[in-house]
């Protein structure tokens, strides 16, 4: 897809880092011109990439944040709402549910709302959203976090039928679990960091996580003018997790 975005402006939320700066940096090498929205800088300015500090779970903030990025760039052609948190525990946590909620659905719904005037004005519009495996299998002590992917994904169908007559495409990728910082915070908590990666390792029939690089290919490839005939997707990039049955591994050691 070498210069599949030339001349599109793209808009990637939490992308900062992660699956969301790797997306970013993909874009960019394939000639859209980018912004990331996020609570923090990425401290790599040099990356040519504009950056906007924002909170995708206000809506004044967000709204701030997609008018600023979009007079930057002149328009906006693609959204990419990949901004999102983690949360650990059963249904009985009482912590992270309001925090989760209104940063991965929420936050989705109020940077999309601002995002369409622009997103109307455009002949490639097109929305990614970033869902989970957690939205689709029933992964343990991820209540809160798999109740908000799996709205997410129902988010998408929703939006896909809405913005048919705009010509606005909605998609989303369901990653499986992925070596992002969140997951490597995770691990280094773990009492055995080894053991537990090892684990998240052996839950998915490939047998190893899944790289930001490989969920980024995706988001790219959903987003491009080359699939202008694919909406209300959502594409597993989980090593086989939604649809296989992971192999018996040895415990290694």
């Amino acid at each position: 897809m070498s210069g599949a975005f030339t001349g599109m402006s793209v808009l990637v939320t939490g992308g900062a880092s992660g699956i969301g700066r790797a997306t970013a940096l993909m874009l960019l090498s394939q000639g859209a011109r980018v912004a990331s929205l996020d609570l923090v800088s990425s401290g790599q300015a040099e990356e040519n990439i504009f950056e906007v500090i924002g909170d995708v779970s206000s809506a004044s903030s967000t709204a701030r944040a997609v008018e600023q990025a979009a007079q930057h760039m002149g328009g906006l052609d693609v959204l990419v709402n990949n901004a999102g948190v983690g949360a650990q525990g059963s249904v009985e946590a009482d912590d992270g549910w309001d925090r989760v909620w209104a940063v991965n659905v929420m936050g989705t719904v109020h940077t999309t709302r601002a995002a369409l005037p622009w997103l109307r004005r455009s002949s490639r519009a097109c929305v990614v959203n970033t869902g989970s495996i957690a939205g689709w299998r029933g992964l343990p002590n991820r209540a809160a976090y798999s109740a908000s992917k799996g709205a997410v994904h129902a988010l998408t169908m929703a939006m896909a039928a809405d913005h048919l007559t705009d010509g606005i495409r909605v998609n989303a990728v369901a990653p499986g679990t992925a070596d992002t910082p969140w997951v490597q915070r995770l691990l280094a908590a773990a009492a055995d960091p080894e053991a537990e990666r090892s684990a998240l390792e052996a839950r998915q029939p490939t047998g190893r996580l899944v790289t930001a690089d490989e969920v980024a290919h995706a988001i790219c490839f959903l987003a491009s003018p080359l699939s202008s005939a694919t909406t209300g997707a959502i594409l597993a990039v989980d090593g086989g997790s939604q649809p296989l049955l992971a192999p018996l591994r040895p415990p290694r050691g």
